[in-house]
């Protein structure tokens, strides 16, 4: 099982979450393969077809994924932005037909807060050509700049570890 995922972090959040699904997916793996976390950056705008799952994961801003004018509020805060978002990622990455995608979001804990970033990134991946793209996790943090929320980590792991057995399985 190879698996990429792609996430866009600003003030470490995300890039937390990815590396802990990236574990329990690890941990889960015992056919082999390879796990890899690539922030948008340096994301490959064609995905090998040796990459039997997508992960794509960012921050909730604004209701959903980043724009740039969010981004620029975030360095405000200390933020380090990406040169571009998940959002502008999606919109040049080639489609890949059947390939199981599936996405994640960091969000303030803040009930009743709508939007996401996680469900925005679905349906994108979706009209751009990805037809398994589905909505996956929400992970909470504590404040625009976090701290993750406790025991985010743990679970980010878990879902890993699920993710694992779904795509193992060939139920992804």
């Amino acid at each position: 099982m190879n698996v990429l995922i792609v996430h866009e972090s600003m003030f470490g959040n995300t890039r937390q979450i990815a590396s802990a699904i990236a574990d329990g997916m690890r941990d889960a793996t015992t056919q082999g393969g390879d796990v890899q976390v690539v922030h948008v950056d340096d994301a490959p705008t064609t995905i090998g077809d040796d990459v039997d799952l997508l992960l794509v994961g960012g921050p909730t801003h604004g209701f959903s994924m980043t724009r740039p004018q969010t981004r620029q509020d975030a360095t405000s805060k200390g933020a380090t932005a990406a040169r571009e978002g998940v959002r502008e990622w999606i919109a040049e990455v080639t489609p890949r037909h059947g390939l199981p995608v599936v996405t994640f979001d960091t969000r303030v804990h803040v009930k009743m807060l709508p939007g996401s970033a996680a469900s925005a990134a679905a349906k994108a991946l979706r009209h751009r050509g990805f037809d398994r793209a589905e909505r996956g996790e929400t992970f909470w943090v504590k404040d625009v700049q976090g701290p993750v929320v406790e025991g985010e980590l743990e679970r980010a792991r878990e879902w890993g570890v699920a993710l694992a057995a779904r795509v193992s399985h060939g139920v992804s």
